[in-house]
């Protein structure tokens, strides 16, 4: 029915065209026994009132071809307000609804990405984070092209970055953030505040194509807050600790004194050697407890050096015994020996710790060393139970320790001399029962 309207339309419409057109052969017939200046002029009347005929037809079609060419560059420059009316119901009329509902769908896109990008941008803003956005323009200079509320506040006085040169930003930044900017990559750097105290920061880079363009987002955060919080959650936790431990310790000691003390008045000295021994034990105990703290906060930066990984690991077999595997010769990762030593002697005896009745400990740990592309990678296996996900998650924090009597500082330590000589370490159990604790070091060069 919708094809047959529009034909008809067509054909009521080119009527008039072609009634002309049927009249033309007889009109030059009829003029030409007159005169051949009558049968032109005939012609050429005919042929005008077709071309008027003709385009009459088609001005409603021409109309609305150019409206819906117009509608379409308007929706090529984003506006989407443009509407074309056809009132017949015919394939036209079709395409004309067709158009018109694109056109609402994109109008309704247009808006929610418009309130995306509002929700975005408000979020961006108002965000403590500093954002810097910098790209090179087409005359090779990296400018900025972005910049929040933070970011301005805090590298130029609250004022617009935007357009300015990277280069002048950084002559005018403090030298720590121009330094931490040079270092590349991620990092923490200090500036001097009020008084004698410090801000600290973290600094994240990130590099992307956009539009074919290379693109840096500088991502600056204040952390002097946080890290203070941090610090006096740290510090009263490692108060905790060392009252907990100087109590377990002095308590004993004062009791045995006392008592050692009533023994030499009442003249019985046969138990003054046991009084004494287990004082000089809890003193011992309580020398190594501090000892280890002091281990702890004062580690030296490693010096490394090229070590015979045979020779180094047949050292601790001689201290702790374990069963070797892997091909220990490939071991190329540079390390502070010493330093290096007490990390996997730490690892070594809390291994050796965790066997239980069923599984002799001394024959059930192993060390298993493996080379990797840039990385030298030596796994301490044990049989012991395991950890649940709870110990797993907190076992390498200062402090943190599930034995009766352990300071916490093991792991932890261990962890900071393995971090130290740029690698990490790792524990995840294992699914024949144990735990493996794994030491990833970084190779010369790599």
């Amino acid at each position: 029915m919708i094809r047959r309207n529009l034909t008809l339309r067509l054909f009521l419409r080119l009527l008039p065209v072609l009634a002309l057109a049927a009249a033309l052969p007889w009109a030059f017939a009829y003029w030409i026994d007159r005169g051949w200046i009558l049968a032109v002029l005939s012609v050429v009347v005919l042929l005008a009132l077709m071309w008027w005929a003709l385009r009459r037809a088609l001005a409603p079609l021409n109309a609305l071809f150019r409206a819906l060419a117009g509608s379409v560059n308007t929706y090529r420059d984003g506006e989407f307000n443009f509407g074309v009316h056809w009132s017949s119901d015919d394939e036209l009329g079709e395409l004309v609804r067709a158009h018109r509902q694109l056109g609402e769908v994109l109008r309704e896109q247009r808006q929610e990405l418009v309130q995306r990008e509002l929700l975005l941008d408000t979020m961006v803003q108002n965000t403590p984070v500093a954002m810097l956005l910098s790209a090179e323009g087409g005359d090779g200079v990296r400018r900025v092209v972005y910049a929040n509320l933070a970011s301005r506040k805090l590298l130029h006085d609250g004022r617009k970055l935007e357009g300015l040169r990277m280069a002048e930003l950084m002559d005018s930044l403090a030298v720590e953030l121009r330094e931490a900017v040079a270092r590349g990559g991620d990092s923490l750097f200090a500036v001097p505040g009020e008084g004698d105290e410090e801000e600290v920061y973290h600094l994240s880079r990130r590099n992307f194509s956009l539009n074919g363009r290379r693109h840096e987002l500088l991502l600056i955060r204040l952390l002097t807050h946080e890290l203070r919080r941090q610090e006096v959650q740290t510090w009263k936790k490692v108060i905790r600790v060392i009252s907990h431990e100087l109590n377990n310790s002095l308590a004993p000691i004062a009791s045995l004194a006392h008592s050692g003390a009533e023994l030499v008045r009442r003249g019985r000295h046969e138990r003054l050697g046991e009084v004494f021994s287990t004082i000089e034990d809890r003193a011992r105990h309580l020398e190594g407890f501090i000892r280890g703290y002091a281990r702890f906060a004062k580690l030296p930066q490693p010096q490394l050096q090229a070590v015979a990984w045979d020779d180094f690991l047949a050292r601790l077999q001689r201290q702790i015994g374990f069963d070797l595997e892997g091909p220990v010769a490939e071991l190329r990762a540079r390390v502070d020996p010493a330093q290096m030593e007490h990390a996997l002697l730490n690892l070594l005896k809390n291994a050796h710790e965790a066997g239980n009745d069923a599984t002799p400990p001394s024959d059930e740990v192993r060390v298993r060393v493996q080379r990797l592309p840039g990385w030298s990678r030596i796994e301490v296996l044990d049989r012991g139970p395991g950890m649940n996900e709870a110990v797993l998650e907190n076992a390498l924090l200062p402090f943190y320790s599930t034995k009766r009597n352990g300071t916490g500082l093991g792991l932890a330590l261990t962890r900071e001399i393995v971090e130290a000589h740029g690698g990490r370490l790792s524990l995840q159990n294992r699914s024949d029962h144990g735990l493996c604790v794994a030491v990833m070091l970084p190779e010369a060069g790599a």
